[in-house]
């Protein structure tokens, strides 16, 4: 008779082990990062010596759930004496990079890392900084100093660039909406085949017309931020502005300064109205701006026209009053598909969102089916040229629109009273009774006409010799207080009555 013995005692080890696997496996399940706001700094130091040569040290630190983004930077006092260190990194599901001594820093994200190492999740859990000594001299100790920023959700916008591109206050020329490979960006390949197109190639077109900086807004998706951290340190002249075009079916929306995932199944659960998005980037100090809300929907553009419900209109902070890709299938700025007439509905309603344009380019290499990159350019004043710098500048309101694209041309306006003085998107408090002066300052306009364009009630108005002589112009309007707000801006046409530029208002407030 045979033994079923084995056979138990087969199941049985089988059993055990099947439960081992299944403890494994519930404890290694990752819990819900909890929410982690600002960042903390780690510093780690230690030494290597002629005893550590040709050998590697692994110098480990714990990583707390919720964390969105690890960066390293890390000096030591062996230079002069000739020591090398290679620098990588480990995390607690493997290996995360080497950059050998090319590099004496990285950061990295779930979207995006410094060339070396590789983009993902920042898991809690023990990571590593590995330290290789390939070379340290006899009777040398190097004393090394790693610092650690562990940065949860902070409300300020990711720079790509480790500095501003500029320091100095001025006017900046961009544009905030241009697609690449990573959604629907597509070009000639070198063969003539339609290929999707690098995003290299939207950076070359932007520095190719002068631009100062761009954004690109590739749909529902921040995959396009790796390649752009990589090719920040290239174009360190042209500032890189990280950005994603949420796209819902009730209207697209640029999310700009992050590179976040962004929820955008609108009317969902997963995004049942626009609060959570809102909220989400103004936690991240990014910027969400209406594109192209006068674009009909339907079949040619899926979801373009902005139709989502809002409940809290102050909370739009720009709007896209004028898109490239509008421009080219009309021929003009002010087709009937453009976005001032929703712009000025909320100027209207006493709010004060800023306008500006961008390209919509899905060709950086074509120009003649479709609105080139930087056409229209937008033109903030900024203090500084890096991401926060524009977005704070977009926010003053101190913005204007060069529908023609390159150049410099230039529109500002300054309105002062009693009260003191407000820059163009400022507020001026002029009581009624009381009297105000509007200053209009232009470069490189000579021969256009200016035009005044005023409301939410605003008292008549009007300008005496509009049309611009020479290539700088200063000029005043009186501007009489009122008992309730209104507004006033500029266009400027040339002489065929073309829009040239479109400038943000200026409100007066009793």
């Amino acid at each position: 008779m045979t033994s079923h013995r084995p056979f138990l005692r087969a199941a049985r080890h089988l059993m055990l082990c099947a439960a081992l696997i299944l403890a494994a496996c519930a404890t290694a399940t990752p819990r819900a990062p909890t929410a982690f706001a600002g960042s903390r700094d780690l510093v780690l130091t230690g030494q290597v010596t002629r005893a550590d040569w040709q050998t590697y040290k692994e110098i480990t630190f714990d990583v707390p759930a919720g964390i969105e983004r690890l960066t390293i930077a890390v000096s030591h006092d062996g230079r002069e004496a000739h020591t090398t260190l290679d620098l990588g990194l480990v995390g607690p599901n493997g290996f995360r990079g080497w950059s050998g001594s090319n590099k004496t820093g990285f950061t990295l994200s779930a979207t995006d890392a410094t060339p070396s190492f590789s983009p993902g999740r920042v898991e809690p859990g023990r990571w590593a900084l590995l330290i290789g000594v390939p070379a340290i001299r006899e009777g040398v100790t190097t004393r090394f100093e790693a610092r650690v920023t562990l940065a949860g959700v902070q409300a300020r916008p990711v720079e790509f660039a480790a500095a501003p591109i500029r320091t100095t206050a001025g006017w900046y020329r961009g544009d905030f909406h241009a697609h690449t490979a990573h959604s629907d960006g597509s070009c000639d390949s070198l063969s003539g085949k339609r290929t999707p197109c690098p995003a290299f190639l939207t950076l070359d077109a932007a520095r190719a017309t002068g631009l100062d900086f761009v954004s690109v807004t590739d749909h529902n998706t921040g995959a396009q931020n790796n390649s752009l951290r990589e090719l920040q340190g290239y174009y360190d002249t042209l500032l890189i502005v990280p950005g994603q075009e949420v796209t819902t079916l009730f209207g697209h929306a640029n999310a700009l300064g992050i590179t976040e995932p962004m929820e955008f199944r609108l009317g969902t659960p997963y995004l049942p109205n626009l609060e959570p998005l809102r909220d989400r980037v103004a936690a991240h100090g990014g910027m969400l701006s209406v594109n192209h809300p006068g674009q009909p929907t339907g079949e040619a553009c899926l979801g373009c026209g902005w139709n989502a419900p809002d409940a809290h209109p102050e909370r739009i902070e720009a709007v896209e009053v004028i898109n490239g890709g509008s421009m080219a299938s009309t021929g003009l700025a002010e087709s009937p598909n453009w976005g001032v007439v929703f712009w000025e509905r909320l100027l209207n309603q006493g709010l004060h969102p800023t306008a500006i344009g961008g390209s919509d380019n899905h060709d950086a290499r074509m120009t003649s089916k479709q609105s080139p990159v930087g056409m229209p350019t937008t033109v903030v004043y900024a203090t500084n040229l890096s991401t926060a710098g524009i977005l704070d500048g977009v926010r003053s309101g101190r913005v204007f629109i060069d529908v023609a694209g390159p150049g410099r041309r230039i529109i500002d306006l300054a309105a002062t009273g009693p009260s003191g003085e407000a820059r163009m998107g400022g507020t001026l408090r002029l009581a009624a009774g009381q009297s105000g002066r509007l200053r209009i300052e232009t470069q490189g306009l000579a021969g256009m006409t200016l035009q005044l364009v005023t409301g939410n009630g605003a008292p008549a108005l009007s300008l005496t010799a509009p049309g611009l002589a020479a290539d700088t112009d200063v000029r005043d309007l009186a501007l009489p207080g009122s008992a309730t707000p209104y507004w006033v801006r500029l266009n400027v046409r040339d002489a065929s009555g073309k829009l040239m530029l479109l400038s943000n208002p200026v409100y007066v407030r009793p």
